[in-house]
C-alpha cells in the first residue's frame, strides 16, 4: 500500500478488428459511454480519496461521487497523521472523507489500523509492554471513534516479506507473531459490526507470500480469531506478466471462509503511454475485475486513487505511470471501459 505522502486486450483486439491506429481520449466534458462504475456490479467499487483534493478540486469530486460507492481515506487514518505527536489527535480529514461518504450515501473502507510504514517515531521507540498498551489504545480509539461508519478496515497491512517470512518490524520485534491477533480482537471488540481484513501487496497470484497470508488467515480462523477478509491490493505493471493462478488464490480464501477485496488496484505503465500500452492496461484491469466478480466472495473492487492527476506512481516508480482509470484530465481510459459494461447489457442492481 503506497504511503502517498511524498508525491499508492480486449480493446486491443477491438482496435486491431476496426483498423483504429491509436487511441484518443474524449473530450474532457463528454460524459463516459456507459454507466457509472458503481452501478455496474453487485459488489462494492471504489477508490482512494485524499480529503485535500475532495475538499478543493470540484470535478475531483464529481467524478467519484459519479463513479463510486465506496470511499478508502489515502493517508488519512493512518497513525502517522492521526497520532503523529504522542496524545495529539488530528481527525479532521478523516472526519471530512466520512462525512462525505455519509452525505452520499457511500461505505468507507478504513486504512490502515497497524502498518509498519507511516508510523509515528515515538511509537517505534516505545517498550514492549508499552508499545503493546498504546497499541490497544490506538486500535480502540479509531475504531470506536467510526463505530457504525466503517463498512471494512484493513487491521493489519504488509506483514510479509515476498518470500514469506514475517516481515521485521517493530510490532513483530516487540511483540511476536501473537500482535496480529490481538489487534483482530481489539479491533472487533471496538465495532463488532466492521468487517476485519489483513492486506498485502504482491498476493495476488500463488505464490510463497499469498501462501503466507493464506496459512496464517487459517491459522488465526482455527484460534477464533475474528478476522473476516483478506484485501489483495493489486498494485500491477504491464512490464511484468499478469499474476498467475490469480482466480485459484481468491477461490481458496473463499474455501477456508473468508472474504477478499481488491483494495489498491492500480496499473502502470513506461511513460509516454501510447494506444498499445493502454490496450495492455485495460487488459489487466479486466483481469482483476473478471476475477473478482468469477469468485463470489470478492465483494469489492477498489482503485488506489482514480485519476492519474494525483497518482503515487510516478514519485516512487521513475519513468513509469499513468496508472488510473481516467487521466489528469479526467478522461475516461481504455481500462474504464474494460471494467464498464455496455451500456445496452444494463446495470446490475447495486446490493
Amino acid at each position: 500500500m503506497p504511503g502517498r505522502i511524498p508525491k499508492k486486450c480486449v480493446l486491443a483486439t477491438v482496435a486491431a478488428v476496426m483498423g483504429i491506429a491509436a487511441w484518443q481520449a474524449p473530450a474532457a466534458s463528454a460524459a463516459p459511454a456507459s454507466v457509472p462504475l458503481q452501478y455496474t456490479t453487485n459488489r462494492y467499487v471504489g477508490s482512494a480519496v485524499a480529503a485535500a483534493y475532495l475538499a478543493s478540486e470540484t470535478d475531483y469530486r464529481a467524478v467519484l461521487t459519479r463513479e463510486f460507492d465506496n470511499v478508502t481515506p489515502e493517508n488519512e487514518m493512518k497513525w502517522g497523521t492521526i497520532e503523529a505527536v504522542r496524545g495529539q489527535y488530528d481527525w479532521s480529514g478523516a472526519d471530512a472523507i466520512v462525512q462525505y461518504a455519509q452525505k452520499h450515501h457511500k461505505t468507507v473502507r478504513g486504512h490502515t489500523l497497524v502498518w509498519h510504514s507511516q508510523l509515528p517515531d515515538w511509537v517505534g521507540a516505545l517498550p514492549a509492554d508499552e508499545l503493546r498498551r498504546v497499541l490497544r489504545d490506538h486500535v480502540t480509539t479509531e475504531v470506536k471513534r467510526y463505530k457504525g461508519k466503517i463498512r471494512a478496515w484493513d487491521v493489519v497491512n504488509e506483514i510479509f516479506n515476498e518470500d514469506g517470512t514475517w516481515r521485521d518490524t517493530v510490532f513483530h520485534q516487540k511483540l511476536g507473531e501473537g500482535f496480529v491477533a490481538d489487534v483482530f480482537r481489539w479491533a472487533h471488540a471496538a465495532d463488532p459490526r466492521a468487517k476485519l481484513y489483513i492486506n498485502d501487496y504482491n498476493i495476488e497470484g500463488i505464490n510463497p507470500k499469498s501462501d503466507a497470508v493464506y496459512n496464517l488467515v487459517k491459522t488465526l480462523r482455527k484460534q477464533g480469531v475474528p478476522i473476516d477478509g483478506v484485501g489483495i491490493q493489486g498494485h500491477l505493471s504491464i512490464q511484468y506478466g499478469f499474476p498467475g493462478q490469480y482466480r485459484e488464490n481468491l477461490a481458496r480464501f473463499a474455501k477456508i471462509g473468508v472474504e477478499t477485496a481488491v483494495t489498491e488496484a492500480d496499473v502502470r505503465i513506461p511513460t509516454p503511454p501510447d494506444a498499445a500500452k493502454l490496450a495492455t492496461q485495460a487488459s489487466y484491469f479486466g483481469q482483476l475485475w473478471d476475477g473478482c466478480h468469477a469468485v463470489r466472495k470478492c465483494v469489492e473492487f477498489t482503485t488506489w486513487g482514480f485519476t492519474d492527476r494525483h497518482s503515487w506512481v510516478p514519485d516512487v516508480f521513475p519513468g513509469e505511470g499513468a496508472a488510473c482509470l481516467f487521466d489528469e484530465n479526467l478522461r475516461p481510459k481504455p481500462a474504464y471501459f474494460a471494467l464498464n459494461p455496455r451500456p445496452d447489457r444494463g446495470a446490475v442492481p447495486v446490493r
